[in-house]
């Protein structure tokens, strides 16, 4: 069995569901062009998976700049989608209270998603950087980890993330609006961490507020 840090399945199931989510979202706030913004996501995420389905195994140069691309369409998707939920309730316009939870948890599961896909591409030079059998050289880290930093049980020279460790952290900025037990050391890292809450944050306080109006 591959180390989990090796492990590429799980960041693809989660963008995957995303794009799913995307397709079956309240028609209320889908624009004519949604269709080509989809389809543009599955042809990112199709070569990604297809040159390493399970595991990291192939590396080439575009891997990470598809990843990295992949990333930032699915942050636009979702601050589009944000834009026009806000402005649709702004404007009045009506929607159920299951329609409106839905589209809420969508652009907030989203965020999370999209956080861990990008920190994952990002640190340290990207998941075959990270991996001691690959070639690619490390960059600085982007984020402190407790099993990095000597907590104890650990072993800091072996450990290294897997994309379940960039989803915790992504929830964690997602929820607590602030690092918990992962610290930001880039400049990069910290931006998406105040993009993570703010989106977040923006999302709760929309839905909540007209969620009270709704019920």
């Amino acid at each position: 069995m591959s180390p989990p840090h090796a492990r590429r399945w799980p960041a693809s199931l989660a963008v995957a569901l995303v794009i799913v989510l995307q397709v079956v979202s309240p028609d209320q706030v889908v624009p004519s062009w949604w269709p080509a913004l989809v389809t543009l996501e599955v042809l990112l995420l199709v070569p990604l998976v297809a040159a390493n389905p399970l595991r990291l195994r192939y590396d080439a140069p575009w891997h990470r700049m598809t990843g990295v691309v992949l990333a930032v369409v699915l942050l636009a998707a979702n601050a589009v989608r944000l834009a026009q939920l806000v402005v649709l309730l702004l404007e009045g316009g009506a929607m159920r209270a299951d329609e409106l939870i839905g589209g809420g948890a969508l652009i907030w599961l989203t965020n999370v998603v999209v956080t861990a896909v990008a920190l994952w591409e990002l640190d340290q030079g990207g998941p075959f950087a990270r991996d001691p059998g690959s070639a690619r050289d490390q960059t600085q880290p982007d984020l402190l980890f407790p099993q990095t930093a000597g907590a104890p049980g650990w072993n800091a020279a072996e450990w290294r993330p897997s994309f379940l460790d960039y989803l915790f952290v992504a929830f964690t900025a997602a929820t607590a609006f602030s690092p918990t037990d992962t610290m930001p050391l880039s400049h990069r890292a910290k931006l998406l961490f105040v993009l993570a809450a703010s989106v977040s944050l923006l999302t709760i306080a929309v839905v909540a507020a007209r969620a009270v109006n709704v019920l």
